[in-house]
């Protein structure tokens, strides 16, 4: 693979990331604070859309696997065609309706849609790894390319979302006299405008996403110009697609991949609470009301930076020794929580970033190892290769979706209120638990499964050579 296709793979998926980034940080926050829903309302946009989302992996999946051979391939039709859509759905998720009755239905109507079809998006443009090269390197290095492209995609989601709508997030009242306990009084000290003044906040929301639609474009054009997706390269004439329902049978009964899920599950619902619950943190538990945006801005830039550093050492220690980067967050997110600091808090960001992308990367570099062990314990057929992606991204997002329910649902029982500048001490205990504890023992469970991984470096290569001699 030349490095001009590398790129233009990666920054195809870049788009998606932008979008998602900026729901990841701010949707909650928006639903609370903007829209001025109910935490519980809020969660059951959150678990719904993720659900709606994890839900349409397998439906994509097997349609995609049933998709035939068109002139540009079998997977890129499904990414261009979901484009326009979700650009559409992306933007009226974050336009305030006129009527106030059926603002959670709109919220809800409109996060599945986006949802469901960044997975139209996701499942075909992953699987593209498998069909850019025959060779382990090359589709790790374009995973490496790929996961920079998306990290960097997620900072510039946030980055743009965080600076456009700082200030709807930064009160007069709360900056110059943020010690007044308001809990009692929260509708005289509220410290959001009224949603039907034109002017308001909802509307610099609606500017970043805008923006955010508009990066789609550029990122499917530079995919569809700058790379050629191939046939499946160890397919015989002779071979028949798995069925889907089969593939997918097989497929939970393929130990490396069981176990590959399972442990990432835990660990991707650890980084989603950080992440869903990170602004709110700043904003209410942690004192950084003015620097939560700059903090985002931190812990992304360091993703970014570290993904190729990431890369070099699991290229010279192996995968699952990578995998305890991972762990590197917990210690300082603790004392982030129980010292709360400026200067601490831009050191827990940077070290975070460095937890988050190996967490991204290491996945999506371990998938395609699990997808050549099936294919050489199943070398009679084909197509599998999507019902891996989309089942993967199924377990993912749904249990992603869980959390991120639980995580508002939380709130609501904890008691918080939205427009206020000072929560209860429940509301900022709860936050803390979110922050700290619970993405804490979520990892330390993740990373307890993928000891049981049953994929090593000398296993891998000897896949490969077997490989090379069926092609």
């Amino acid at each position: 693979l030349s490095m001009c296709s590398k790129l233009c793979y990666a920054i195809g998926g870049a788009p998606n990331q932008v979008a998602i980034s900026a729901a990841s940080f701010f949707l909650q926050i928006y639903l609370l604070d903007i829209a001025h829903i109910t935490p519980f309302h809020a969660s059951l946009v959150l678990f719904i859309g993720k659900a709606s989302g994890a839900v349409t992996d397998p439906i994509a999946g097997f349609f995609i696997s049933k998709s035939r051979w068109t002139k540009i391939g079998r997977l890129m039709p499904w990414v261009l065609a979901c484009t326009p859509f979700t650009m559409i759905s992306y933007f009226f998720m974050w336009f305030l309706p006129p009527f106030v009755s059926g603002r959670v239905a709109w919220y809800v109507t409109f996060h599945c849609l986006f949802q469901a079809l960044t997975t139209l998006f996701q499942v075909p443009y992953s699987a593209l790894t498998m069909f850019l090269s025959t060779d382990q390197k090359d589709r790790d290095s374009a995973t490496a390319y790929r996961m920079t492209m998306e990290v960097l995609g997620t900072l510039i989601g946030a980055a743009l979302q965080g600076q456009i709508v700082a200030s709807a997030h930064v009160s007069p009242h709360c900056t110059v006299n943020p010690s007044v306990n308001t809990t009692d009084s929260w509708h005289d000290t509220a410290s959001i405008p009224d949603p039907s003044d034109p002017l308001s906040h909802q509307v610099i929301y609606m500017i970043a996403a805008g923006v955010i639609a508009g990066v789609y474009l550029l990122g499917i054009i530079v995919l569809f110009l700058g790379v050629k997706e191939r046939d499946d390269p160890y397919a015989l004439n002779s071979d028949r697609a798995i069925p889907f329902c089969k593939g997918l049978a097989l497929t939970m009964k393929h130990g490396p991949y069981v176990k590959l899920t399972a442990s990432f599950l835990l660990i991707s619902t650890a980084v989603q609470l950080e992440q869903g619950n990170f602004v709110l943190f700043c904003t209410h538990a942690a004192g950084l009301r003015n620097h939560f945006q700059y903090l985002v801005v931190t812990i992304l830039v360091s993703a970014a930076l570290s993904v190729p550093f990431w890369q070099k050492f699991l290229q010279r220690f192996g995968k699952k020794c990578a995998a305890c980067g991972i762990s590197w967050m917990i210690p300082f997110a603790v004392m982030l929580v129980t010292i709360p600091n400026l200067i601490l808090a831009y050191f827990v960001a940077f070290i975070s970033g460095l937890s988050i992308a190996a967490s991204l990367l290491l996945p999506w570099s371990m998938l395609p190892d699990v997808v050549d062990n099936f294919r050489l314990q199943n070398p009679h057929g084909k197509g599998h290769e999507t019902i891996f992606y989309s089942s993967y991204v199924f377990f993912t997002k749904m249990s992603a979706g869980i959390g991120l329910g639980i995580s508002a649902a939380g709130l609501e029982f904890a008691g918080y209120k939205p427009g206020i500048c000072r929560q209860s001490d429940n509301v900022i205990l709860t936050l803390k638990l979110f922050i700290g504890a619970v993405p804490a023992i979520l990892i330390l469970l993740g990373l307890f499964i993928l000891l049981f991984y049953p994929i090593t470096e000398e296993s891998r290569k000897e896949t490969k050579l077997a490989l090379e001699e069926l092609r």
